[in-house]
């Protein structure tokens, strides 16, 4: 299961962790991501999505729809 949000795009970055004495390991800075179904009132039926909380914000805000449409995304592309 990748952890990306199909929508955004949001993946997981490489980070470091410094200790006090500033010894420096790699780490994983991983997105906040939640499958979720989220109803398409324009289809009258549920999809089924891997979205970030950013993304699920916004889609609150202003529909799926319309938030795949400002992204350069359709529906069937994210399906």
């Amino acid at each position: 299961m990748s952890r990306k949000c199909q929508i955004s795009g949001k993946r997981p970055m490489s980070a470091h962790n410094v200790s006090h004495a500033h010894n420096v390991t790699k780490r994983w800075q991983l997105p906040n991501v939640h499958s979720k179904r989220i109803f398409v009132p324009e289809l009258g039926r549920q999809v089924r999505l891997k979205v970030s909380t950013r993304a699920l914000r916004t889609i609150d805000k202003k529909g799926l729809v319309a938030y795949l449409k400002d992204n350069g995304l359709t529906l069937a592309d994210v399906t």
